[in-house]
């Protein structure tokens, strides 16, 4: 007997059906259980007009001149046509004449362009606001503020350090590594130089068993971010969550680190999940826009890692219409080298000397060295390859892949949404 399953991938779904005598289950957040009572402006409005920790933006606002809003760039599913209209409507009730920039949180990403901004924000924001999008290696944007916990030192965009008000949206989700993503990461690494960016990111921080999804206490990337956002002065965040249609399901609004955690609260009660351990795992990275290239994939991959038996084989369903996601990644792996021999080649890394893509590589090395990967995806056959990974171009024939690997039919485990899900015993 077979039972069908629907998994994100780009902007819809790529569907298929599994031998049910072999399916262990699905792992689900309960993200989707919480239905809006209400449009998502509206859910950022209420959560605008109490805010947690905070006056309200609007009297944050009064008597400022120069005002930053650091906003999200095109590798991320934050509703910004939601959040930015209230969030620039009280700035400007509380300052009218204010000079307001929006900051792209590019991080070490590429620019985030014209037609992505504007998709992103609407025409309206795209066409009358000021728009400036971080480049991590450009220094002239850069100031210094100052040494990271880590030792590393810490340098953001010019235009946030000298605006007079600094504020952000974003989003609050598992962050493999981050713990959960939103607050304090749109200074680091959004709006970071990426030699601060790469100090973060080092091998040993990395590869610390607190430097996981769902974790905050103990893991010194964290650690290091909301030093930064202090120092940078970030002081009032909107951040929302959303479910797997990307609607606004909740909206934390107030102070940095009180609104932020006041979102990681409601959100810990909807993502975490107990294992079920399986041959073989299949997972997503919640459709697009996170799953438009390999390098964002590993994420997906990480919820797989967390639940799939050593030796065997985690199906990654991403489209990748991106390709790679990284030049310098790709090479990591396309010169034939062994997963575990690149991990250790990594791990050996100073912090100093850290790379570029160099954190990702690490973990997709890691998950490698202990897992086969399977990777579903319309990137070219020959690139997945060159990963060490198996392409495959629906779930059936993923599927077959993995019992070759194998050399057996294993059972399966179903991780639909492996962005949403923290999976922990």
């Amino acid at each position: 007997m077979k039972i069908n399953i629907s998994l994100p991938y780009g902007n819809g779904h790529i569907t298929g059906s599994l031998p049910k005598e072999r399916l262990n289950g699905f792992i689900r957040g309960r993200i989707d259980e919480v239905k809006p009572d209400m449009p998502g402006i509206d859910i950022v409005r209420r959560a605008m007009e109490n805010p947690a920790g905070s006056p309200r933006l609007h009297e944050l606002a009064a008597g400022k001149k120069k005002i930053t809003v650091i906003i999200s760039d095109h590798t991320r599913p934050v509703p910004s046509k939601a959040i930015l209209p209230p969030m620039l409507e009280e700035l400007r009730k509380g300052s009218p004449d204010a000079e307001i920039t929006l900051l792209v949180a590019t991080g070490c990403h590429r620019p985030t362009s014209d037609n992505e901004l504007r998709a992103k924000l609407g025409d309206e924001i795209f066409e009358r606001e000021r728009i400036v999008i971080h480049d991590c290696a450009d220094e002239s944007m850069m100031v210094k503020l100052g040494t990271l916990p880590s030792g590393g030192e810490l340098i953001i965009n010019r235009t946030a350090a000298e605006a007079d008000l600094l504020v952000a949206e974003g989003f609050i989700e598992p962050h493999f590594f981050a713990g959960y993503s939103g607050g304090r990461k749109s200074v680091l690494p959004g709006i970071a130089s990426k030699k601060t960016v790469y100090a973060n990111h080092c091998s040993k921080f990395i590869a610390d068993p607190n430097s996981r999804a769902g974790i905050l206490d103990g893991n010194p990337i964290h650690r290091d971010m909301v030093y930064a956002a202090e120092k940078a002065g970030l002081k009032f965040i909107v951040n929302a969550v959303i479910n797997s249609r990307h609607e606004v399901i909740g909206a934390f609004a107030g102070d940095a680190f009180a609104a932020h955690a006041a979102g990681v609260s409601f959100l810990e009660g909807l993502c975490r999940s107990k294992p079920l351990p399986a041959d073989i795992v299949f997972t997503t990275n919640n459709g697009a826009p996170l799953d438009q290239n390999v390098y964002q994939a590993v994420k997906g991959m990480t919820a797989g890692e967390s639940t799939c038996r050593e030796g065997g084989v985690i199906i990654m369903c991403a489209e990748c219409a991106d390709g790679h996601g990284g030049q310098s990644f790709f090479d990591t792996f396309a010169g034939g080298d062994k997963p575990a021999g690149i991990l250790r080649r990594i791990e050996a890394v100073p912090q100093s000397e850290t790379v570029a893509d160099q954190w990702e590589a690490q973990i997709l090395a890691r998950i490698m060295s202990r897992h086969s990967v399977v990777m579903i995806s319309s990137a070219p056959d020959e690139m997945i390859r060159a990963f060490g990974m198996t392409p495959a171009h629906s779930i059936e024939e993923a599927l077959a892949a993995a019992d070759s690997i194998l050399g057996r039919p294993g059972d399966i485990t179903v991780i639909p949404e492996g962005i949403s899900c923290v999976i922990a015993e």
